[in-house]
């Protein structure tokens, strides 16, 4: 038993390192797609009053900032997460014993 577990695990391991990186490519897009569709829709919100034929100039400075500020607070965000990953002790070591 214990060598179709090890064997099983390492096939795990060797994951193709081409489908790795595609799932990571396409994993990023999604995101950046999600991102953008929060961002739309949250400035959408906050700063159309009432569609027309064209933006008035506080309605494109109103998406102008809210674009820089959600971009600002989402890699604020993104930083911040980074750090708390970093400063978090690694499990498997304790784990193995």
């Amino acid at each position: 038993v214990d060598s179709s577990s090890s064997s099983s695990a390492a096939g795990l391991d060797a994951v193709d390192p081409q489908l790795q990186h595609f799932i990571e490519v396409e994993t990023q897009k999604q995101r950046f797609q999600q991102l953008v569709h929060q961002m739309t829709e949250l400035c959408w919100e906050k700063c159309m009053d009432k569609p027309g034929p064209k933006l008035d100039s506080r309605a494109e400075a109103c998406f102008v900032n809210c674009v820089e500020c959600f971009i600002d607070t989402s890699q604020f965000i993104l930083n911040r997460l980074e750090q708390t990953e970093k400063s978090k002790p690694v499990f498997s070591e304790s784990l193995s014993d």
